[in-house]
């Protein structure tokens, strides 16, 4: 018997799991892939307030990301940290006292204490306009954060399971009855193999997948439902110096992102904001979405880019609450709860939400179920970092320059990867090795066998795309052929 039954393996899920086992909670996680195999790890890897959100009027929203913001940064300065973003004024699109209000509010609705304010930037002054067309003379500068969102999702559930809750990644609920004031709930996991389990509630955090769960668990009408919205990136080689991102307005009123992804090396452009319907398992980008990237990136950059120059690219599909709103772009990217209560037990249903506010998601989730764990009700992670985050002062630079000598004899960009990666953990990685030797068949990019062991044994890894794609992003840095034998080597259990 489990007090929680959690349904999905995204960030929500994971968040959720964590809070409920650090209550004392008796928790059980199923997702039916891998952790964040589908929206959390294809979003655009920013925590923000969503500066855009505000010509929405949803305030509440931005000032509740923004606080969170902060509070990420401190429980994970591994995988988060700070990034400017410069934003060129385009009187075209929107006057710039309207922007410079905008920005004054984002400074300020959030209660900033970390975080540098807005600037203006000007070309004869500010390297960060060069990459820019000519004609743009003058920019705003403000601060968000970069996460490494898969990884986020992964470490929440690394810490439910420290705390107690069962993790099975590759495991479907394929039925849920209400009997007795309880759920039983039949899973299935990849082999086929069934179990039925009992849990006193369940959440369902099943993301784009949100109401076939609730199908399972109501046979009656339910007037809420899920919108599904699409987004894609494309990732280019490296198209500009420095650690700067840009930010640039459309005339269609959207907003695109051109960041310094992978130490540099590459350049991640996104989003898109399209209305999606069908499997979402099967989202893929379009070319009219490659196209409509490269067009909007080319309106501001002096170097264009085609769809030739695009190396990679993901998409995802965002599971909004359906708010009836005519524009895909302005529906709410807040989070809605809603209930099904049937015999007596209870189920949460999760929809919307933004990577930024997960962790506040998994505190409104608890505080709705109170009734049911009435000794639960005591608020945790607000101030415990994540596996690997309890870096002093959460002072990254100063915790990795002891650590860079301590192992200085391995490639710097490798092991600012790890220490980046794992924190305060990399020590369990590298262990007592004195040389790269120590380490294990080396598969390319700086993976060795290490670090699988510790990824299977620690973080749930079981495939060479659990660790390529999700626990790193190291299908980028490696052939087809390395990444095909590391698939071999881990189906043969090495």
């Amino acid at each position: 018997m489990y007090d929680l039954l959690v349904i999905g393996g995204g960030i929500n899920g994971a968040g959720i799991a964590r809070d409920a086992a650090g209550r004392g909670l008796k928790v059980l996680l199923c997702e039916k892939d891998d952790l964040a195999s589908h929206t959390s790890s294809a979003s655009t890897k920013l925590i923000h307030g969503g500066l855009r959100y505000l010509e929405n009027y949803d305030f509440g929203l931005v000032r509740k990301a923004l606080i969170e913001r902060e509070v990420l940064l401190q429980m994970a300065p591994h995988i988060i940290w700070p990034m400017r973003f410069v934003l060129p004024q385009d009187r075209n699109i929107r006057s710039p006292w309207l922007v410079r209000l905008g920005l004054f509010l984002y400074d300020n609705l959030g209660g900033r204490k970390i975080l540098p304010g807005t600037k203006v930037l000007h070309r004869s002054k500010s390297r960060h306009l060069s990459p820019l067309s000519t004609k743009y003379k003058k920019a705003f500068e403000y601060s968000d954060c970069w996460v490494e969102d898969s990884r986020l999702v992964v470490l929440n559930a690394v810490d439910a399971a420290e705390r107690g809750a069962d993790i099975k990644t590759r495991t479907k609920c394929i039925g849920l009855r209400a009997e007795s004031g309880a759920w039983q709930a039949n899973l299935e996991n990849d082999d086929g193999t069934r179990t039925e389990v009992t849990a006193k509630a369940v959440v369902n955090a099943a993301g784009p997948w949100v109401d076939n769960v609730t199908g399972l668990a109501s046979q009656r009408s339910n007037s809420d439902h899920v919108r599904l919205v699409k987004g894609s990136h494309i990732i280019v080689n490296s198209h500009f110096e420095g650690d700067q991102a840009y930010i640039f307005q459309n005339e269609d009123e959207r907003i695109i992102f051109a960041i310094p992804y992978e130490n540099g090396n590459f350049t991640l452009i996104g989003t898109t904001d399209e209305a999606f319907e069908g499997d979402p398992q099967s989202a893929d980008i379009s070319q009219g979405e490659i196209d409509y990237l490269c067009d909007s990136v080319n309106k501001y950059f002096q170097k264009n880019i085609a769809a030739g120059d695009v190396v990679a690219t993901y998409s995802g599909v965002r599971p909004l609450y359906d708010d009836k709103s005519d524009n895909v772009s302005a529906v709410t990217r807040d989070y809605v709860l809603t209930h099904i209560e049937a015999d007596e037990a209870t189920l949460i249903s999760v929809y919307g939400g933004k990577i930024t506010t997960y962790r506040k998601l998994a505190e409104d989730v608890m505080d709705e179920l109170t009734d049911i764990f009435p000794t639960s009700n005591k608020k945790w992670t607000k101030t415990a970092p994540l596996p690997g985050g309890d870096i002093p002062n959460a002072d990254f630079e100063a915790f990795n320059k002891p650590v860079s000598e301590k192992y200085s004899w391995m490639d710097q960009d490798t092991l600012h990867r790890l220490i980046r990666a794992y924190g305060t953990r990399v020590d369990q990685i590298i262990g007592t090795a004195t040389s790269v030797d120590n380490l294990g068949t080396h598969y390319g990019g700086g993976l060795y066998q290490a670090e699988i062991d510790y990824l299977q044994q620690n973080e749930f890894a079981r495939t060479a795309m659990d660790v390529l794609y999700r626990r790193s992003k190291l299908y980028l840095h490696i052939s087809a052929d390395q990444q095909a034998a590391l698939a071999a080597a881990m189906e043969n259990g090495n």
